[in-house]
């Protein structure tokens, strides 16, 4: 039973941001030494990198006002902050509804935002407008929310209700998302899939999900301010909550001590003196969620404490700043035009080695703009940031704005 005791507790202390960081430390020392299969690294172009991102930042954000990296930007459409608009609008009974809710949408908006591919495309009913990639999932997620597709209730649209997400028909998200054979949005039933698990989970955990209302996912928020400590929390507190409590929704993958490990990978090479030796945890939609949930904390009143506890994410967008900016060079140039598996060697490399790389570019991003990672935290850093300039130089190398390297993806990592 204690062995049993000690390998649980190994296999939680992934469910950490600072296991992210330090498992990440040591592909980057791996990757310096020359010791990885597939990358070597060449740090003298780090600075370049750094350039680029401080420009992309000063355009769009002249006078270094950063916010967080965080789903709530891309609610943003036109100038117009579609969901403040929205909630502002609404007659809450206290701060902690409008909190519960907006735990809500974060967590599902998060939940169905990985890759869209480069064709789809979302029509806004509002504007005309065609949107593609996240920002059109965030206002397919958000429309759908804001009509009380999630609701069980007509007259509380703005809700996410456990049973009713647990039986969500994929016709229903096909809808929502404008999806069809013409306008093709990949890993759809992955998504549907994820909503459905999702309900069942927060259903069966009314102690967690439901301390203050029937369960929904926006029970979290109860979970979490009852943590607090003088009306503080950690950050990394966010994640490992999160990662404990919704850890379960995520496809049956690597598993230690049964725990899911969710977003963790093996990597023959990441040593360790305990069990969890060849695992790679890296976390990235559960980290963004994290992110995304800062500012619902803050507007009800709480203090989010050691935001940079949290990690870079492990995406394309600030993975491939480092593979087209060639700090990253693969061994193979072929493996450039072949498809790769989210779990292959290559893969786990490239996320790992970009979660250590953004810990190092954020210190030579501070030292050009002359600030502290209490003025500039790193989720500001990545909104900015390193995901525009990513896509910046992505588009600027390749006409579809596609990443350097090929995943395939089945909804749920990227």
């Amino acid at each position: 039973m204690a062995d049993a005791t000690a390998t649980e507790q190994q296999a939680r202390s992934l469910l950490t941001a600072e296991a992210v960081r330090a498992r990440a430390g040591q592909m980057l020392e791996l990757g310096l030494g020359n010791g990885l299969t597939h990358f070597t690294i060449d740090l003298d172009r780090m600075d370049g990198v750094a350039e680029a991102v401080v420009a992309v930042t000063r355009r769009a954000y002249p006078t270094l006002d950063i916010p967080f990296h965080a789903r709530w930007r891309h609610f943003v459409l036109g100038g117009i902050d579609r969901w403040a608009r929205l909630a502002d609008a609404a007659a809450w009974p206290d701060r902690a509804a409008r909190a519960r809710a907006e735990f809500d949408l974060a967590i599902v908006s998060v939940l169905l935002d990985a890759g869209a591919g480069a064709t789809w495309r979302y029509r806004d009913t509002l504007t005309g407008q065609s949107i593609g990639r996240s920002e059109g999932l965030a206002i397919a997620s958000l429309d759908m929310f804001a009509s009380g597709a999630f609701s069980g209730d007509a007259r509380a649209p703005f809700r996410v209700d456990a049973d009713v997400i647990a039986a969500l028909p994929l016709a229903s998200l096909t809808s929502g998302f404008q999806a069809s054979d013409a306008n093709p949005l990949l890993g759809l039933e992955g998504r549907a899939d994820l909503l459905r698990r999702l309900g069942g989970l927060v259903a069966g955990r009314p102690e967690i999900f439901g301390l203050r209302d029937t369960p929904r996912p926006g029970g979290l928020f109860d979970r979490l301010a009852a943590q607090a400590n003088n009306g503080a929390i950690a950050a990394p507190t966010i994640l490992s909550e999160v990662l404990n409590q919704l850890g379960p929704i995520w496809p049956s993958r690597l598993e230690l001590a049964g725990i899911p490990l969710g977003d963790c990978w093996r990597h023959p090479a990441i040593a360790s003196d305990d069990a969890t030796a060849g695992l790679v945890p890296l976390h990235k939609l559960s980290q963004w969620l994290s992110y995304s949930l800062i500012e619902p904390l803050q507007r009800a009143g709480l203090e989010v404490t050691d935001i940079d506890g949290l990690t870079g994410l492990a995406e394309y967008r600030n993975g491939g700043l480092f593979v087209d900016h060639e700090v990253l060079r693969l061994r193979d140039a072929a493996d450039a035009e072949r498809a790769h598996a989210v779990d292959s060697l290559l893969v786990v490399e490239w996320r790992a080695l970009t979660v250590s790389l953004l810990d190092r570019l954020a210190e030579r991003i501070r030292a050009k703009l002359g600030r502290t990672p209490e003025s500039l935290p790193l989720a500001s850093i990545l909104e900015g940031g390193t995901w525009a300039a990513g896509r910046a130089i992505a588009f600027a190398r390749r006409p579809d704005g596609a990443p350097p390297l090929k995943v395939i993806s089945d909804g749920t990592v990227f």
